[in-house]
């Protein structure tokens, strides 16, 4: 039995994303721009994926912004922003457990010459408040933070956040990569705060490459791509219709039964919980209640290397990942487990379980199964 759990990295394409995108490439194949009916018919899923996103934001249309995925969208808002805002200042808060995608720009930001706070969490992986609130100053042109942890799947205090930050800082963009959470945890920008907020297709059975970034109206962005002015000339290039077609379809599928989805991934999540619960070495490092995400589970195995594991399971069909699967194919000691404060002896021995709605209870049986036949085992060669 294949057990495919390593959905945080990415997801299968749905079969209908996929057929919509092979019609677009072999029929509907223009250009968007193009005057003529073909390209009148590709700018028709575009002005389509556009209006089935904007309804599960409850946002205009005009709001949304195609981009190539994650990084890209992350890249645009933070380089976007400081640099419309400018005049503001040159002060930058971000959480000290975000995705390299958000860390990374930032460290280039305070190279620059940008002075970086980065917020420390407690031991859920969640910010303070009042740590935010005493971080704000006169000077802060930007707040970014990750709604939903891509690790642990911890869920930070969003809509609290954007009230603080609106009220002491107006001037302020609030900025929020949703990369983990759209489609899985409720997220509505204008409810809560939220003037720029990423999205990454392949995280919710779309394909590859395809992503959109929220942009609020009347909110300054300046863009990292220039030429013929695509997206309202905020992301120039011509649009990859297949995959903003295929993205489109994703979204509907997600949202066609959200609380349903939501739940199944809830009840896979506690299965495995309670079914490796009882072997002495494993502990989690997810919250178990309604307060986290409801697709991500990391287990930690005292004396055993993550990298041991994942290979011993892959050798099952089970898939499963050792820390963020985004940045390398060599997983680096995370900081966000550090910054939990989770023992040095379990860094290195962290896996991550996350589920996607094609998984079953029977593949969590199967996967809780081996692991208890394959952690005895490996703790047999455990260093001392």
């Amino acid at each position: 039995m294949e057990c495919y759990f390593d959905n945080s990295a990415t997801t299968r394409c749905s079969e209908k994303a996929a057929e919509k995108m092979r019609q677009v490439l072999l029929t509907d194949y223009g250009n968007p721009s193009s005057l003529h009916t073909k390209g009148m018919a590709a700018e028709n899923y575009i002005k389509e994926s556009r209006e089935t996103i904007a309804k599960t934001l409850k946002c205009d249309p005009k709001e949304i912004i195609f981009t190539s995925g994650g990084s890209e969208g992350n890249n645009l808002a933070i380089f976007g922003s400081v640099r419309a805002n400018k005049r503001i200042g040159k002060h930058i808060i971000t959480t000290a457990v975000e995705h390299a995608a958000v860390y990374m720009p930032f460290k280039e930001l305070e190279k620059q010459g940008y002075d970086v706070t980065f917020l420390p969490t407690d031991e859920k992986g969640v910010i303070r408040l009042d740590n935010l609130e005493n971080a704000l100053t006169d000077d802060t042109v930007l707040v970014a933070m990750m709604q939903v942890n891509n690790e642990i799947g911890s869920v930070m205090p969003v809509a609290e956040a954007g009230k603080l930050i609106h009220e002491k800082c107006p001037e302020a963009v609030f900025f929020v990569d949703a990369i983990q959470s759209y489609g899985k945890v409720p997220v509505i920008p204008k409810k809560m705060g939220i003037d720029l907020m990423s999205v990454s297709g392949h995280k919710i059975h779309g394909p590859k490459g395809s992503g959109f970034l929220y942009k609020r109206d009347k909110v300054k962005l300046d863009p990292i791509i220039f030429g013929g002015g695509q997206e309202g000339g905020f992301r120039s290039g011509t649009e990859n219709v297949p995959a903003i077609a295929g993205l489109g379809v994703a979204v509907q599928e997600m949202f066609a039964d959200f609380d349903g989805h939501r739940k199944h991934l809830f009840e896979l999540k506690d299965h495995l919980a309670e079914k490796l619960s009882d072997i002495e070495a494993v502990s989690f490092n997810s919250q178990l209640d309604e307060n986290s995400a409801p697709q991500i589970l990391s287990v930690s195995i005292e004396g055993v290397r993550a990298e041991v594991l994942l290979h011993a399971l892959e050798d099952k069909d089970i898939y499963v990942s050792a820390g963020s699967a985004c940045s390398s194919n060599r997983p680096a000691v995370s900081r966000t487990l550090k910054s939990i404060g989770l023992k040095d002896s379990l860094l290195e021995s962290t896996v991550r379980f996350s589920f996607s709605i094609y998984n079953t209870v029977e593949q969590v049986d199967y996967a809780s199964d081996v692991m208890h036949e394959l952690i005895p085992v490996l703790l047999k060669y455990r260093r001392f």
